[in-house]
């Protein structure tokens, strides 16, 4: 039911449904299996539409791929993302060291995966992901890899969650020639996080029709 009150939301009102349902799932559960699982359909919903995304937190970086906070739980149990990907732009190869759904908002990610073999890292497959396709990560099951905006004459952006305040997360980068470890810590490319609250005028048009009402039936 929550799925399908996203998709049926205007506008922001489906980035805020979302935030509420996550909420309530990392507060039911710690179950990673159980996060993944149900957060996967919440996440499929909002990615659904191409309406809602603030247009700070949709710019690229003629430079640089871009990582906008858009909320971030207040005991960090989980935070969302936007990832703008200029055209060609691409990571190195990373991990996550937290849970993680990544649903593509607009273009293709191409993805690459990478697990460790006699000391060195192997590439095992790739795929891309297309808009309105949900992916999961998960250190337990391997989440080393390298994405790329699989267009090089135009934006992508993917929307991620993480179970963590993944800006303030210790991570790595590797060398793919060496497997030479690096450590990163990303944080966000926003200094300010897009205003999704402020619904004064939704309610002041509720108010106004209400008292358009009322004076209706006193006629």
């Amino acid at each position: 039911m929550t799925a399908s009150r996203i998709a049926e939301a205007e506008g922001t009102d489906c980035l805020r449904i979302f935030l509420a349902a996550m909420t309530e799932l990392v507060g039911r559960t710690e179950d990673e299996d159980c996060l993944l699982r149900e957060g996967k359909p919440l996440l499929a919903a909002l990615v659904a539409r191409d309406d809602w995304l603030p247009a700070a937190a949709a710019t690229p970086d003629s430079q640089h791929y871009q990582q906008h906070l858009l909320h971030c739980d207040p005991l960090e149990r989980f935070s969302v993302v936007s990832f703008v990907w200029g055209p060609g732009q691409a990571t190195p190869i990373h991990d996550h060291g937290v849970w993680g759904l990544v649903g593509m908002l607009r273009g293709a990610e191409s993805c690459r995966n990478y697990v460790w073999h006699e000391g060195s890292l192997a590439p095992v497959g790739s795929h891309l992901l297309r808009a309105g396709q949900v992916l999961s990560l998960s250190p337990r099951h391997g989440d080393l890899h390298a994405v790329a905006n699989a267009h090089s004459d135009r934006t992508s952006i993917s929307v991620h969650v993480y179970g963590a305040n993944i800006g303030a997360v210790a991570r790595s980068v590797f060398d793919p020639a060496t497997g030479a470890r690096k450590p990163f810590v990303s944080g966000y490319a926003n200094s300010d996080i897009p205003n999704i609250w402020d619904r004064s005028e939704a309610v002041r048009r509720g108010l106004t029709n209400a008292t358009a009402v009322t004076r209706s039936l006193g006629d």
